[in-house]
């Protein structure tokens, strides 16, 4: 558990969704499985899975599939459908993370690059509405993690400005390079050390292991 300076506590904590607050691993990873094998190609490795799907469809599946792009994400999303509710496991403390965040009067937001709809219907799934303000998914704002979009659309009409009283939570490259684009105090989870030569670029001003360390830090 790393940080930098003395900062002030947060008014508002942004969560990134997929293996920041809930374990989804190895839905995403079946899901390209299928994908890749209904295209005729060699599928990734769980490890490639969690080095490489970090940003949205929209703006991944063009670059891996080209023109059958449309096709790769229809055989995506029938294998998510079927099995994303009964596979959607809470990282451990992140239900008492969301609870401190509330209780501490942050204002509590998910920004994922995850669709909106899907995003919101796991989310209504676990009941964490009730520590949840609003969930913005990828397609919701013009553009998706990494550009700034959706933080600000995460922020609209909460009177809250980006900043470093605003935290943006998450496990991957995309989030910090949203909280910087957006002007917000980025927060790396996880391990993440396939990140380790990116950070130099986007490096996060407080580190955690996981949802307990980063309770002990607010």
């Amino acid at each position: 558990m790393t940080s930098t300076g003395v900062l002030a506590p947060p008014r508002a904590v942004l969560f990134d969704w997929d293996n920041t607050l809930v374990n989804t691993w190895p839905t995403i990873v079946e899901c390209y499985r299928d994908t890749f094998l209904t295209l005729g190609m060699t599928p990734w490795t769980a490890e490639e899975v969690q080095i490489r799907a970090h940003g949205s469809l929209r703006d991944v599946f063009p670059k891996l599939f080209g023109d059958r792009a449309g096709e790769a994400e229809r055989v995506f999303y029938e294998t998510f459908h079927r099995i994303h509710l009964e596979r959607l496991e809470p990282l451990p403390g992140a239900d008492e993370l969301l609870a401190r965040c509330q209780e501490a009067g942050c204002y509590v937001a998910v920004v994922s690059n995850k669709v909106g709809d899907n995003l919101r219907t796991e989310l209504a799934h676990l009941g964490w509405q009730r520590w949840i303000s609003r969930a913005v998914g990828a397609k919701d704002a013009r553009r998706d993690k990494p550009a700034p979009d959706p933080i600000y659309l995460a922020l609209d009409g909460t009177g809250i400005a980006p900043g470093d009283t605003v935290w943006m939570v998450g496990d991957s490259l995309a989030d910090l390079q949203c909280a910087h684009a957006a002007g917000c105090l980025p927060v790396l989870v996880g391990g993440a050390e396939q990140l380790s030569a990116s950070l130099m670029e986007h490096p996060p001003r407080l580190r955690a292991r996981n949802c307990q360390e980063l309770l002990a830090l607010l």
